[in-house]
């Protein structure tokens, strides 16, 4: 592979994807992080199933820079946890760590990128938030649509899988969010939000 060559010594980003593990939480609108982190490792080639941080995770090059890809298993709500060992054993600053999520507040399908902000409400950012003392991390949202009526449960909604039409635009968003991590890592935050947002 030619990538060999310019293979970086240690990690220099971590690129985490936000979810809850278990069959039943699989394809659901709260696990669009695992969906866009499983298809980059598909683009990649190598699987995320190394335990390690509380998080399934594996080390790949992206965008020239060594990445190491995770998948926390705290569930979503403890997700700092992970990112915040991670982070500590490779000397990562929040500025290289990428985060992953679904966005209620966003039409399904659209993207949005940000080099920095708050939790809006989204209890994996939150947790991260708390345990980094920063929220100054890019994260890429993946929009997943409001609840149908403003009675209907929010977990039932997150929890539930997209269908129809939503489901055919957060496929095309998923694929479009794996492409937008390489741009973040290869030409920054703001290149990306032009191009993907």
């Amino acid at each position: 592979m030619f990538f060999s060559k310019n293979k970086a010594p240690g990690v220099t980003w971590l690129v985490v994807g936000l979810g809850n593990t278990g069959d039943e939480y699989e394809h659901t609108r709260h696990n669009m992080g695992f969906d866009v982190l499983d298809t980059l490792a598909d683009q990649l080639d190598i699987p995320i199933q190394r335990l390690k941080f509380r998080a399934l995770t594996n080390t790949a090059v992206v965008g020239g820079e060594k990445v190491l890809l995770m998948k926390p298993v705290t569930f979503m709500n403890l997700s700092g946890e992970a990112v915040e060992q991670a982070a500590s054993f490779y000397k990562i600053p929040p500025s290289r760590i990428l985060v992953i999520s679904d966005e209620v507040a966003l039409p399904p399908g659209k993207l949005r990128i940000r080099p920095s902000g708050s939790a809006g409400g989204h209890n994996g950012l939150k947790n991260i938030i708390a345990h980094l003392h920063s929220d100054q991390f890019p994260r890429i949202r993946v929009g997943v649509g409001q609840k149908p009526h403003p009675d209907y449960d929010m977990a039932d909604w997150v929890l539930g899988r997209p269908q129809g039409e939503d489901q055919a635009a957060i496929d095309a968003a998923v694929k479009r969010a794996a492409d937008a991590v390489s741009c973040v890592i290869q030409e920054g935050v703001d290149r990306a939000m032009n191009k993907f947002n």
